[in-house]
């Protein structure tokens, strides 16, 4: 999957005006929608509204609502900055809009951010994923992983419930003096076998003829 895109007024006006998806396209549309969970909506409603910490609504249950809740950006853009300590949010200007380039600009900011907190780009949505409502199964994936991280982190900023989201594996970074270095290669050394004491007494040299006696 490629990374997050940036958005020009050209794109986002050639999105919106998208029409209703026809034939085999429609059959891919509703297979998309089927991967869409119901429980994870609410798990990700309950985890967004507690983390962000301010008043940022609370949708009716459903699909279309979680979409239009998080269209415009602004509550994804809370998020994010609300995991990071106070002075280094990554969205500096956060705007609610009902023009199309501002709502997908502020999107695609998310989706930035997102990914320098460490989401994998295989594991982040496409603007048009949320925007158009293409692959809200796939918003849910990303932002199941970034309460995940968030949890794994266990920096203080998480809020919420941790077993909500599946336990990410922590670093474990192990560090070792000089000495246990060198003793380390003795080990292997002595695994490989040694040439100690080897000579060349009794071999023939390449090519040359041996001696029977």
């Amino acid at each position: 999957m490629s990374s997050p895109q940036l958005f020009t007024v050209t794109t986002a006006v050639r999105m919106a005006n998208r029409g209703p998806s026809y034939g085999l396209s429609r059959e891919v549309q509703q297979k998309i929608e089927k991967q869409y969970d119901a429980d994870l909506e609410q798990i990700l409603i309950q985890w967004i509204t507690t983390q962000c910490r301010k008043d940022v609504g609370r949708p009716q249950p459903g699909r279309e609502n979680f979409q239009n809740w998080l269209k415009d950006g602004t509550v994804l853009c809370e998020l994010i900055n609300s995991l990071y300590p106070e002075g280094q949010a990554p969205v500096k200007k956060i705007q609610a809009s009902t023009m199309a380039f501002k709502q997908m600009e502020q999107i695609s900011q998310f989706l930035q951010a997102a990914e320098r907190y460490g989401i994998n780009t295989t594991d982040i949505f496409q603007t048009v994923d949320l925007w158009e409502g293409k692959n809200m199964a796939c918003v849910q994936r990303t932002l199941m992983n970034l309460g995940g991280l968030a949890v794994a982190r266990d920096d203080g900023l998480f809020s919420g419930d941790p077993n909500w989201f599946p336990k990410k594996s922590k670093e474990n970074p192990r560090n070792f003096s000089d000495n246990q270095l060198q003793e380390g290669k003795n080990v292997i050394g002595l695994q490989m076998g040694t040439n100690r004491g080897a000579s060349q007494a009794g071999m023939t040299g390449y090519g040359m003829p041996r001696q029977i006696l």
